[in-house]
């Protein structure tokens, strides 16, 4: 499969295009709004709990983690997590990665369904992504693999494709539902954070830059599984495609 012209083509070679670029584009700009002290001095942080205090939201826990740009919303524990980075930090930058953690917890707090829709497919993601993968490749050699003979081997091969792309779609899936996640809490903290007072409207184009360039992450991760998925299934010939 690897050595396929049509994968490197189809998947392999969009994939790392767009996924290096949204990559290179949110580094790029978060460092740069590094560098832009807000003018009013809200650190990541504070900037965060002031949008939990205004959305009345008490049994929220902001907390300091590990590693760079690992800032997340734990809906489970309820606890939001910002980078050294973020959460000392009274840059631009900080203020919209924190705030747009902090429009997580909003979604949560008044039961935005698309990230209900996303934390129930998580046990399956995380179970099927792997499974789904294999599934596909393993499927589609036994099945090929029989050729003309078909038989039990062909149906055995058929059966774990088909299961193996059930499982990959979703992870697709997964990803579909996070895009509007991510966009809503983004827009959230966009208008919030002028809203508050936490920056002024002028240093809100800061904030855009680079909510919207970690926005593209999520669509890169979504359009390169898609196009994974869309290749095996041609591959299989589901798709017009020769096994």
């Amino acid at each position: 499969m690897i050595f396929d012209p049509v994968y490197i083509v189809m998947v392999l070679l969009p994939a790392l295009v767009l996924s290096g670029l949204a990559s290179m584009l949110v580094r790029s700009r978060f460092s740069y709004y590094s560098q832009v002290p807000g003018s009013r001095g809200y650190t990541g942080a504070m900037a965060a709990q002031k949008l939990l205090d205004r959305a009345g939201i008490r049994d929220v826990q902001i907390v300091q983690a590990d590693g760079f740009l690992s800032d997340h919303y734990d809906p489970i524990n309820k606890r939001l997590a910002l980078s050294p980075a973020v959460y000392n930090s009274s840059s631009v930058a900080a203020v919209g990665v924190a705030t747009h953690e902090a429009g997580h917890a909003i979604q949560h707090a008044v039961g935005y369904a698309p990230l209900a829709i996303r934390s129930l497919l998580v046990p399956a993601v995380q179970f099927g992504s792997p499974m789904g993968m294999w599934g596909m490749v393993i499927g589609l050699a036994i099945w090929g693999g029989a050729g003309a003979a078909g038989g039990a081997s062909s149906a055995v091969g058929y059966t774990i494709f088909l299961i193996g792309a059930s499982l990959f779609g979703l992870l697709c899936l997964f990803q579909l539902v996070t895009l509007p996640v991510e966009f809503d809490a983004s827009r959230r903290a966009k208008n919030l954070v002028v809203e508050t007072g936490i920056i002024t409207p002028l240093e809100r184009e800061g904030v855009d830059k680079v909510l919207n360039a970690a926005a593209l992450t999520y669509v890169a991760a979504f359009v390169s599984s898609l196009l994974t998925l869309v290749y095996f299934l041609w591959r299989s010939g589901l798709l017009g495609g020769r096994r």
